[in-house]
């Protein structure tokens, strides 16, 4: 679900006094993009959501997430994008979030 590894290595990258930055601009990006995906989903923008969803997902080791992205992507790209079931995408953004969270308070990619 998360990848500690990529994780201990984006903190390796940045410093690990940016990283904390890092975690809050990308909580609040993403969970504005997953509001508009929860409220009404734009099937014209979904694609475009998606693929900015995925990409920040796997910038921050959110592996099974960003797989749900891709996804879904690729079946916008297709021209399918009312095939595209969004509840598991926000599902598991919320529980990759939640872990995400608790394994950073427990110490989990220094």
């Amino acid at each position: 679900m998360i990848d500690w590894d990529r994780i201990k290595s984006l903190q390796d990258e940045i410093g690990p006094e940016v990283f904390p930055d890092i975690v809050t601009l990308f909580i609040d990006e993403v969970s504005e993009t997953i509001g508009r995906l929860r409220d009404t989903p734009d099937l014209e923008t979904l694609g475009a959501d998606l693929h900015m969803l995925k990409g920040s997902a796997m910038n921050l080791g959110f592996t099974s997430f960003s797989e749900l992205c891709q996804s879904g992507e690729s079946r916008a790209m297709e021209g399918r994008a009312e095939e595209i079931a969004i509840a598991p995408i926000l599902e598991s953004f919320e529980e990759s979030k939640l872990v995400f969270l608790a394994g950073l308070e427990n110490g989990q990619g220094r």
